[in-house]
């Protein structure tokens, strides 16, 4: 990414003073806070670069897909269960009583 301004830029940057202008001390303040920001964006884009470009030399680690603590229960499997309960709690006969 390249930028049209440097922090050097900012501080050498002049302006013409006119007559009903702004106070040339609060600009010079102003600008000095701009710098400071500027170079300091300027260090993180840079860092961050760095980190980037490491992170994407180091393959990836190859990690194993999780497997179930238990095993997954079919449908039918779950029906079967429903059904044994029922006869347990019920007795053998299952369905409307006549």
């Amino acid at each position: 990414m390249q930028t049209e301004l440097t922090a050097e830029a900012i501080y050498k940057q002049e302006f013409k003073t006119a007559l009903r202008g702004y106070s040339q001390e609060e600009v010079d303040q102003f600008l000095d806070v701009v710098i400071r920001d500027y170079e300091k964006m300027a260090k993180e884009i840079e860092r961050l670069q760095k980190e980037n470009d490491s992170l994407r030399r180091e393959p990836a680690p190859v990690s194993e897909p999780a497997k179930p603590a238990q095993p997954v229960a079919s449908n039918y499997d779950m029906l079967r269960r429903i059904s044994n309960l029922e006869k347990a709690v019920f007795g053998k006969q299952v369905g409307p009583s006549e």
